[in-house]
């Protein structure tokens, strides 16, 4: 017994490892399953060439004797097997049989029902998109098919075991829900359908916080909701929960923490008072506005902070004057607001933010920024030695400092709440001059540097030296400030100037015998002149004369002779070479020299000296006295009545003329340069002759100072005899 049911055992598991496999005796038929239900297998095969009829046996594998028979005409080439065994292995053979009953061909299969059909225990929705279905196990079942149907749309589900749940359906909607039971074979007939509802859906909450004590929600109506539960608590598990039963759409809560974070629950329930599905939503209440908020103004911008509040993940600072609005965004509890304007007031407010939104903002905290830089500022000298500073007015100035340094790095300031100040000055420095305006949020920025020089200073240790009649030579020490000097000499309607950038200058030009303002003007090329600066008053001396005169006397005194001078008591004269100088002091307008020196140039000056001793010193063209007389003069006798005038020149370059003067007549000889010698021929004997040599210039006349000698010339029969030398003339002109 034991031995045939390890056989049977064996036999059945090579049938169930062979199931759906068909054995054919002749190829040319065979058979195919096309449904297998828990008590049925549905079979097919083609037609059969010669068959009349066909024969299907089905015999359970594991069981002696339990077989099932049918036949089919030639015409069916289908066929199901019912009654059959739920999760029971058949062998099927199909046999194509002719009119004589002869077997044609035939084939089997092994093939298992489907397991028994299962029986639903429950059916019930506990989420609005599904409905979960309870049932007993069915022996051989691998899985289950859960089948949820409206009307003609149904939706499956193959699950492993019970409970099994059937997803994606509607809510609030009433569902026939079936059960088959599945193993290797197939599936099984449904079960008894039951009926189940989807629950109501969940409401879609809008969630927002109005305020920062405060939750608004609201939602869309739900199908087929009679009315609505919603519950809030903080997340963090604090505090009591807050329950509201509704039949609108929308609730608000009050008196919650602000910058809170709360979880709220909501479903909606059906008229016999089911809930539906459940909606949770996490909210933070918006935060309270910031306290103990501070403004300070440092270096041109806003220092504002605050004491943090409860949720707050931002905060903004705003800042307004008028239109301009000026923002700063930050996490921290301090913000920097930069690029004030000066001279404005702001109202600064902090609004701190979170995921729910803003809170309110603070009061507004005025702040009054530092002032702008003083405008349209002014400088000038009101009076010598006193700069005036003035200014506009600014805006929330309340008072004002002026610096005012000069070039050499002394400064000095001024406090007022005026828009001026006054301030000594030097003459002849720059001083660098700043205004700013102050209130209590601090300094103006820095606005135009303004520079000022004064007038440069007067000259000092003044000092005028007559060079001559006409010209003054005008010193003075050099003063702080100054670029040019101008020296400006005024007598009634005559002005004379020299401008130098030394501290000195001459003056020519001047009129002579005249008292003469000078003034030395300072100028600057930043400020001008200084017309401050006195008048000296001086006197001019005598005129030099206009004309004067030398003519040589002899060839040794010269006569100098001048027109008067004006104002002149005293004349010096001098004439000057290297060769020496002759002078000579006199109250007349003329003077006779000694001593000149022939054929030298001299230099002419002349002195007009005034009673009070003021004296020009006047210069006149040069003077050459004449060329020197030759010397030696002598007479020779020449062949015939020719006579030889002979000389020692003075100079061999110099030209002579020689002359001879007698009663029977008067001759002339003039010989070429350099020669000594002169010769007259045809001189008449007998006669006592004045023999004059002289040089000859091309400045004027002969000269008529040169030394006469008295020859005596004789007669030798009617030629010329002896010469005889009688002595000089007495008739010089002296």
């Amino acid at each position: 017994m034991c031995g045939a049911k390890s056989k049977s055992l064996a036999f059945t598991g090579l049938l169930l490892n062979c199931l759906e496999m068909i054995f054919s005796a002749n190829t040319g038929f065979s058979v195919s399953l096309y449904d297998v239900t828990s008590q049925s297998i549905s079979l097919r095969w083609p037609k059969f060439s010669g068959a009349s009829s066909y024969r299907v046996t089905a015999t359970d594998v594991n069981t002696v004797g339990h077989s099932l028979l049918a036949h089919f005409s030639d015409v069916t080439l289908k066929a199901t097997l019912t009654s059959l065994i739920p999760n029971t292995v058949y062998a099927i053979q199909a046999e194509a049989i002719d009119k004589n009953g002869i077997i044609l061909a035939e084939t089997q299969i092994m093939q298992s029902t489907a397991p028994d059909i299962p029986v639903i225990d429950q059916a019930y929705s506990k989420l609005s998109n599904s409905i979960t279905v309870e049932w007993r196990a069915v022996p051989g079942a691998t899985s289950y098919m859960l089948t949820a149907q409206d009307g003609d749309s149904f939706i499956e589900t193959v699950v492993k075991n019970s409970p099994g749940t059937v997803t994606g359906l509607k809510p609030a909607t009433l569902y026939r829900i079936t059960i088959r039971s599945i193993n290797s074979g197939g599936k099984s007939q449904p079960s008894p359908f039951r009926k189940a509802k989807t629950v109501l859906a969940a409401p879609i909450l809008s969630v927002s916080s109005p305020s920062c004590d405060s939750i608004a929600l609201s939602w869309k109506a739900v199908y087929m909701a009679a009315g609505f539960s919603v519950s809030l608590m903080r997340s963090d598990g604090l505090g009591r929960m807050l329950r509201e039963n509704t039949t609108n759409t929308s609730l608000i809560f009050t008196n919650l923490d602000p910058g809170t974070l709360y979880t709220i629950k909501a479903y909606a329930w059906n008229a016999n008072g089911m809930p539906g599905d459940d909606f949770t939503y996490n909210q933070k209440t918006s935060p309270n506005a910031p306290a103990d908020v501070k403004v300070a103004f440092n270096s041109g911008a806003l220092r504002v902070s605050w004491m943090p509040t409860e949720g707050a993940l931002t905060y903004t600072v705003t800042a307004s004057s008028g239109l301009l609005k000026l923002k700063c965004n930050t996490s921290s509890s301090s913000c920097m607001v930069p690029s004030l304007q000066c001279s404005s007031e702001y109202y600064v407010s902090v609004t701190a933010y979170n995921d729910a939104g803003s809170s309110k903002p603070t009061d507004a905290v005025s702040l009054k920024t530092i002032p702008c830089a003083p405008v349209n500022i002014s400088i000038e000298e009101d009076e010598l030695g006193h700069l005036l500073v003035s200014w506009s007015s600014v805006s929330f100035g309340h008072y004002y400092v002026v610096f005012v340094k000069s070039d050499d790095g002394l400064e000095v300031h001024c406090n007022t709440s005026y828009t001026q100040c006054h301030f000594q000055s030097d003459c002849g420095f720059t001083y660098f001059i700043s205004v700013f305006a102050y209130n209590k949020a601090g300094q103006s920025p820095l606005g135009d540097v303004f520079n000022y020089t004064t007038a440069p200073c007067c000259p000092s240790d003044f000092r005028a030296v007559f060079v001559s009649s006409d010209t003054v030579r005008v010193t003075w020490a050099p003063v702080r400030g100054a670029d040019l000097y101008e020296t400006r000499a005024a007598a009634w309607s005559t002005v004379v100037l020299c401008n130098d950038t030394a501290p000195a200058c001459t003056l020519s030009a001047l009129q002579c015998n005249t008292r003469y303002h000078i003034t030395v003007h300072s100028f600057s090329e930043a400020r001008g002149s200084n017309t401050s600066c006195a008048p000296t008053h001086v006197a001019t001396a005598p005129c030099c004369p206009n004309d004067l005169i030398l003519t040589q006397v002899t060839q040794s005194v010269t006569n100098i002779s001048w027109s008067a001078g004006k104002g002149a008591q005293t004349y010096v004269t001098t004439l000057e070479s290297p060769k020496g100088q002759a002078k000579c002091r006199t109250l007349q307008n003329y003077c006779l020299l000694g001593c000149i020196t022939c054929g030298t140039n001299y230099t002419v000056s002349l002195k007009a000296i005034s009673e009070t001793g003021l004296t020009s010193s006047c210069t006149y063209q040069g003077y050459s006295s004449s060329a020197c007389c030759p010397s030696g003069v002598k007479l020779y006798r020449l062949n015939n009545n020719g006579i030889r005038v002979f000389w020692r020149a003075s100079d061999e370059t110099m030209n002579y003329s020689t002359d001879l003067h007698g009663s029977k007549g008067n001759f002339t000889c003039t010989p070429s340069a350099g020669r000594s010698h002169c010769d007259i021929t045809e001189i008449p004997c007998g006669d006592v002759y004045t023999v004059v040599v002289a040089p000859l210039t091309d400045k004027g006349p002969k000269l008529t100072f040169c030394p006469k000698k008295i020859y005596s010339v004789t007669c030798s029969g009617s030629s010329v005899g002896m010469v005889i030398y009688r002595g000089k003339s007495n008739a010089e002109h002296i």
